[in-house]
């Protein structure tokens, strides 16, 4: 069956209400490690044939990197994943359509850049920018036609001699570095691979947020599951026939298990495997990146940044630093600003205490908008990197890998063991539809295996 046949079929599983059930000789047993998209897609494409399906999460929730919080009435804030990037042609906006969830679009269009000074750029200052992105793209690309992979930070920094660059030069560069690639793959500049780091495909169109965020997917993909919350795995014990899989609450046995865990959860070793792992499948959990971005959600009492712009840019005398804001104001009428930190200072702030945090970010916004702007009436702060059922934000292309090791990260352990989750996708990998996009594809592997 071709991919996109079983596209087709699996939506029509999924809209469909009643599927005619299996025999209980045919319907296998199968347990689904961990609740987040890619586990709930594969769980309910499964049931709707006629399986027995149980989910463990260790979690008190669902949603797994998809996190809305409700803690703000009338203001549900996605405090993991909140775009569907790319909404045409993107497979979770065919199921939002599918369900009536609205959605609304931010556009890259409106954006204004602050310069270190705290004003927005001007003509001449802009294109001064604009150089600079042209010299650091034409780095890159030559990179990625040599024999040998380096870190996109080496590739720059030789490219454009950068011990011989003056203070505000290097700023520029670094405000790129960090607004286009740290932001956008989560990892360092000194990790992501020059050869691979975009080597993600992408759908066509503007990003689509949820209004009522993206627990609104969650919801629905987790109608009718069996899920078992609050169990936390140890091992995953397998063989042709069977796989037990032994949490902290107990033991599930069954015919079939889908992994869905996060790249950051295999790479620390948390979750034993018996026998143990392949060993490019090892390689490929120890070589592939796991980044880090951050969240800082600020409620004020008034708006007080240009209502009619999306995104805030500045360029920081710090790399790194507060460099990219969105505005939800314009989009949802929220008097809301949410902030990024990414990669090594994404996870360095994490140490911080809420305070530390939240007064740091307030600096930055009071250079851009003046001294005597509010303090906030409330903040929501994400620290995915020291999250044990994370260990990160979502996984990225690091010096060494190669997208074969994706590969090798979703194959499957004998005809039992089968593997989901953004990290697995060798084409749409750091991203939900790529989460969404895996479990439909575990789940199309077993069903393929039950029918012999």
């Amino acid at each position: 069956m071709s991919r996109r046949k079983f596209l087709h079929l699996i939506a029509g599983l999924l809209a469909s209400t009643s599927v005619a059930p299996l025999s209980a000789a045919s319907a296998k047993r199968i347990v689904v490690v961990g609740a987040g998209i890619a586990g709930l897609t594969a769980a309910q494409t499964l049931r709707q044939q006629g399986h027995s399906v149980t989910i463990v999460e260790a979690r008190d929730r669902l949603g797994g990197r998809l996190w809305t919080s409700k803690r703000w009435q009338q203001m549900p804030v996605d405090l993991g994943a909140t775009w569907i990037h790319g909404a045409t042609d993107n497979p979770l906006s065919a199921l939002a359509d599918r369900i009536g969830a609205k959605r609304l679009i931010t556009r890259y269009a409106d954006t204004t850049t602050y310069n270190t000074a705290g004003k927005p750029l001007n003509n001449a200052e802009s294109r001064q920018l604009e150089q600079w992105q042209a010299r650091i793209d034409k780095a890159l690309e030559a990179a990625q036609d040599a024999d040998t992979d380096q870190s996109v930070q080496a590739t720059v920094e030789k490219a454009l001699d950068w011990n011989n660059l003056k203070a505000n030069e290097r700023q520029l560069v670094q405000f790129i570095l960090n607004s286009t690639l740290e932001q956008e793959y989560a990892g360092g500049i000194h990790a992501l691979s020059a050869h691979w780091h975009d080597a993600a495909a992408a759908f066509k169109g503007d990003d689509a947020l949820f209004p009522e965020g993206y627990q609104v997917i969650v919801d629905h993909l987790a109608k009718g599951l069996n899920v078992q919350l609050q169990h936390v795995v140890q091992t995953v014990t397998w063989s042709d026939q069977q796989v037990t899989v032994q949490t902290d609450r107990g033991a599930f046995q069954a015919d079939h298990a889908v992994i869905t865990l996060p790249l950051g959860v295999l790479k620390s070793g948390q979750v034993a495997f018996s026998p143990p792992l392949p060993a490019r499948k090892q390689q490929a959990i120890a070589t592939l990146g796991m980044g880090t971005l951050n969240k800082c959600y600020l409620q004020f009492p008034s708006v007080f940044w240009p209502e009619d712009q999306d995104w805030l840019e500045y360029i920081p005398t710090e790399a790194g630093a507060w460099t990219e804001w969105v505005s939800l104001t314009r989009v949802a009428g929220w008097p809301v600003l949410l902030g990024f930190n990414a990669a090594e200072r994404g996870k360095r702030i994490e140490q911080w205490t809420d305070q530390q945090i939240v007064s740091d970010a307030m600096q930055t916004l009071r250079k851009l908008f003046g001294a005597n702007i509010p303090d906030p009436v409330d903040y929501q702060l994400t620290r995915w990197n020291a999250d044990p059922y994370a260990r990160g934000a979502y996984s990225f292309n690091s010096v060494g890998s190669t997208p074969a090791m994706r590969d090798h990260l979703a194959e499957r352990l004998g005809n039992t063991v089968f593997f989901a989750g953004e990290a697995t996708e060798r084409k749409h990998f750091s991203s939900v539809h790529g989460a969404y996009l895996s479990g439909l594809r575990a789940a199309q592997q077993i069903l393929e295996q039950v029918r012999g």
